[in-house]
């Protein structure tokens, strides 16, 4: 497996997003299990996850439960780094409701905390800028578990550049991570992984296939990439990763998987190798 950095800490090239394990549409636990221990087979040593990542309103954290079941019962569970986030809330509707308060984020991450069974989480996240709350305020509340020990290491999710420069000063140049969608069909966050190139910052695209509707239809919407996965036998899920890896030695993408051989597929984007004229190619798609 290939690595790559977060702060401090050596990944895998290609993380886990583990969100469809526990949404709408999820699978039941056994399979999610065996996909998370597939992933860990592979290689993988970073997991993506939330505490807002549930179905029902009951089931807060259903996703940070079912890894940390997946880690404690895996020989390799000791080396993966779990990436959380708090923020955002579900309501149990299907809607999105957010909270970026520092008394919430703050209580967000001590549930975390228990729900992983850590005594602090390897990588926690803001997960959604909160318009009722100033973003330093947000920020200034992963300062302080950082500060405390709560955390050990703090990143922020769907943030423009000039928050990423205000969130790496709040936190005092300690900003490891910036979380952003980004995929061929949403290149907006261009500006975003230039400016982590530019700092040292780990770029994680979320949904990099397109998200769990659109995933499967990438090559039909995208004829370059079918036609450069053609060129090289595989498919045009593993093109679009390679392609992402090949972007900035900062980026580390999270495809979600809820199947064993959709997490393999993806973990072998990180041997196959574009050359620079696919790349330009991919790039003007």
């Amino acid at each position: 497996m290939h690595i790559r950095r977060i702060g401090d800490i050596d990944v895998s090239a290609i993380g886990l997003g583990a969100m469809p394990m526990s949404i709408e549409g999820r699978p039941d636990e056994a399979r999610s299990l065996a996909t998370l221990h597939a992933a860990l087979d592979a290689g993988v040593t970073l997991v993506d996850t939330a505490d807002a990542y549930h179905r029902d309103a009951h089931e807060v954290g259903h996703n940070e439960t079912l890894i940390a079941k997946a880690l404690a019962s895996h020989d390799r569970g000791g080396d993966v780094l779990v990436a959380t986030k708090g923020g955002h809330l579900r309501p149990g509707d299907g809607s999105w409701t957010l909270d970026g308060s520092p008394r919430y984020l703050k209580e967000a991450c001590e549930a975390s905390l228990r729900r992983l069974g850590v005594e602090a989480i390897g990588l926690y996240q803001f997960h959604r800028p909160d318009p009722k709350v100033p973003y330093a305020e947000s920020v200034g509340a992963l300062r302080e578990l950082l500060d405390e020990g709560k955390i050990r290491m703090a990143g922020i999710s769907n943030a423009d550049p000039e928050q990423i420069r205000e969130a790496n000063g709040i936190l005092g140049g300690r900003l490891v991570s910036v979380q952003n969608q980004f995929s061929p069909a949403f290149r907006s966050s261009e500006p975003e992984l230039r400016l982590c190139d530019e700092l040292g910052i780990a770029f994680l695209p979320w949904s990099p296939l397109g998200g769990i509707t659109r995933a499967g239809e990438l090559g039909s919407s995208y004829a370059p990439f079918a036609r450069i996965a053609e060129r090289h036998g595989v498919s045009p899920q593993r093109v679009c990763l390679a392609w992402m890896l090949a972007k900035s030695p900062v980026v580390v993408p999270i495809p979600g998987a809820s199947r064993p051989e959709t997490i393999r597929d993806s973990v072998a984007a990180v041997d196959l190798t574009l050359t620079t004229e696919e790349v330009a190619e991919l790039d003007a798609v």
